[in-house]
């Protein structure tokens, strides 16, 4: 059986938490970058929805990144142990992506007064509102973001930081001593420190 084939750019973005949990896994798979201006318009008519990532398990081409990553988790003990602790799980992914759709609609807007005023708003009031509670959420939990233990939720969040700093040109962790902790825990996971140290170097 061929190992699953991920496609992704040739960045972290969306493809890095799928990249984390299959590392995680310690399940081989194929990193397949893709180059957005050489590559991008060939392989954009063959995914299944024109999006990446797309996972591809025994000819089955499958899309978006949060299902990767639950399908996987499951596998691997980093889901909940009921419905409730899923919720959380699920819900605390989707909370850190609202705050990073707010960055990703500031970062790829083409109209520089609006995205100042964009940027602004993010600085003053959406990024402190997320992450203070991020910040809470760890604390209450142990040193993890939901149910007192590592699950995909704190490898997603983890996954993507480099994603939401390069977009804002900031290091947005810098004042939480625990999501901090939280990183460095993450990244000191021998099967995730061990593809950090071999993947592309890239800025996200």
């Amino acid at each position: 059986m061929a190992p699953p084939k991920l496609t992704y750019f040739s960045v972290k973005g969306l493809g890095e938490p799928v990249r984390f949990i299959l590392s995680y896994a310690n399940v081989e798979f194929i990193d397949d970058r893709v180059n957005f201006v050489e590559d991008w318009p060939k392989v954009k008519p063959t995914t299944p929805f024109g999006k990446l990532p797309v996972l591809e398990v025994d000819g089955k081409k499958v899309t978006q990144a949060s299902a990767i990553c639950r399908y996987y988790a499951k596998k691997c003990g980093l889901v909940g142990k009921d419905d409730w602790e899923d919720l959380l799980i699920d819900a605390t992914v989707g909370t850190f992506d609202d705050m990073r759709q707010a960055i990703s609609t500031y970062f790829y807007d083409q109209n520089e007064e609006s995205k100042k005023k964009k940027l602004d708003l993010l600085i003053k009031e959406t990024i402190p509102f997320y992450m203070e509670r991020l910040e809470k959420q760890i604390k209450e939990n142990g040193g993890y973001l939901v149910n007192g233990k590592l699950t995909w939720a704190d490898l997603w969040v983890v996954s993507l930081l480099d994603l939401v700093n390069k977009y804002t040109e900031r290091t947005l962790e810098e004042k939480y001593p625990l999501i901090i902790a939280l990183k460095d825990k993450v990244l000191s996971i021998p099967s995730i420190k061990a593809w950090v140290a071999k993947r592309p170097v890239t800025d996200w």
